[in-house]
């Protein structure tokens, strides 16, 4: 069983004083007063029955049992620097494990990358996609960017923005020998599913009262990036999220099926971390950076449609 050790302050007073040959250098080293490391050492003097210190007019010298003390003590508060130090440079130092979706990397992330890389050299993102939600309990991930519910304990969430999905088609498919002239058309027509998020088809034709319509019938993709290429095949009407199909709407290849039913996308997007690196340097650069982008789209795509108007 270990031993009732002294008190830390005054272990720490003493170590400074005894180091820099002085109570005022001391004081100095730890933000307190002369007269704080003064008691603090006449605490620890009493702890132990000893002086620790000649106090001289010019300063202090060690008592013989202060020579004793010092050494050891001085050993325990370079090792608890060394282990500091050992826990905080994952921390501090070294790749920022990033996880996302293919269709957000391929379509919004990475063609901001450089800028990123350029603003902030210290900061190196190893980037890996999946289709599936980090779990941070048994995977060796630092943050990702999902979209659903900050609903896992131990989890800090940060909003990015929330979407929008709707039917999107190839120009000849939607005016073709089978029109796409309202929802209930979609029938004659094969659903472009992301599996990954297969309840989005149901979400939208629910929102919209669509009957006769199967949500799970058609081609089985897993990913929104492919799903807009196939759709620009005009294999199949996709469901669209901005601002992920936004490319394809511009230059004409891909359009709205039905314009004006939008419904909002089930779930928002966040940048997710564990709560302990919430505060980690390289987070907080990057979370800002991931916001203001966010913040350039937001107001680009206000700017549109007030020039459409």
């Amino acid at each position: 069983m270990r031993k009732t050790l002294p008190p830390l302050n005054a272990l720490r007073a003493f170590e400074a004083a005894a180091r820099n040959k002085s109570f005022k250098l001391a004081a100095e080293e730890l933000f307190v007063s002369h007269s704080a490391i003064s008691h603090q050492v006449r605490r620890l003097e009493e702890y132990l029955s000893v002086e620790l210190f000649h106090r001289v007019s010019r300063g202090v010298t060690l008592t013989r049992a202060g020579r004793v003390f010092y050494p050891s003590l001085r050993e325990a508060f370079d090792l608890i620097d060394e282990g500091t130090d050992l826990v905080l440079a994952p921390r501090m130092q070294g790749p920022l494990t990033l996880q996302v979706y293919s269709t957000f990397a391929v379509r919004w992330l990475i063609p901001r990358m450089g800028a990123f890389q350029r603003a902030h050299p210290g900061v190196i993102i190893r980037l890996h996609t999946s289709q599936s939600d980090v779990n941070f309990e048994h995977e060796d991930v630092d943050l990702c960017v999902m979209i659903g519910s900050p609903d896992q304990d131990g989890v800090h969430y940060d909003h990015l923005f929330s979407s929008e999905v709707f039917p999107v088609c190839s120009p000849t498919l939607k005016s073709g020998v089978r029109p796409l002239a309202g929802p209930e058309d979609l029938e004659h027509h094969s659903l472009i599913q992301v599996y990954p998020s297969g309840g989005d088809w149901t979400h939208w034709l629910e929102q919209h009262g669509v009957n006769g319509v199967d949500p799970d019938a058609g081609l089985l993709l897993d990913s929104y990036d492919l799903a807009f290429n196939t759709a620009v095949q005009g294999l199949g009407v996709a469901l669209g999220m901005r601002p992920f199909v936004d490319r394809e709407l511009q230059a004409g290849t891909l359009v709205e099926a039905f314009p004006g039913l939008r419904v909002p996308a089930p779930g928002a997007w966040y940048l997710a971390c564990r709560e302990e690196l919430q505060d980690d340097e390289r987070v907080v650069v990057f979370r800002d950076w991931l916001r203001g982008e966010v913040g350039h789209d937001r107001q680009g795509s206000r700017e549109r449609v007030t020039a459409e108007a």
